[in-house]
């Protein structure tokens, strides 16, 4: 046994614990529409519990606003990776994912940190 796995565990406990409730809103491309000129997307809503803060100053640089969150939620607690084309529902205010930073150990995830903007 490695040590990701008792690590994944504590992870997903603690956010269940501490963590507020959000909704992590896969989006997936759908077909495009030569008429209306856009792309359908087809949406699949996840509750998970996670630590929502805000970015540090010394954070800010081209990618990083002033202003954005920081959402940190274990990974046993997703079936898929967060990815950038997601949103994140929080009392009913959408925020796009601008970044993924994933915390590993021998190769697994632990928890991920989404950089939020609204």
């Amino acid at each position: 046994m490695t040590l990701s796995t008792p690590l994944r565990k504590v992870a997903s406990k603690l956010m269940a614990k501490f963590g507020g409730e959000v909704t992590i809103r896969t989006v997936t491309a759908g077909a495009y529409n030569t008429t209306t000129g856009a792309i359908t997307e087809t949406v699949s809503d996840t509750a998970v519990r996670g630590v929502l803060e805000d970015v540090n100053a010394r954070e800010v640089n081209e990618l990083v606003q002033a202003g954005d969150k920081r959402l940190t939620i274990a990974a046993a607690d997703t079936a898929a990776v967060p990815s950038t084309a997601d949103r994140v529902v929080i009392s009913n205010i959408s925020h796009q994912v601008i970044r993924v930073v994933t915390i590993e150990q021998d190769n697994e995830p632990i928890t991920y940190e989404l950089i939020l903007r609204a």
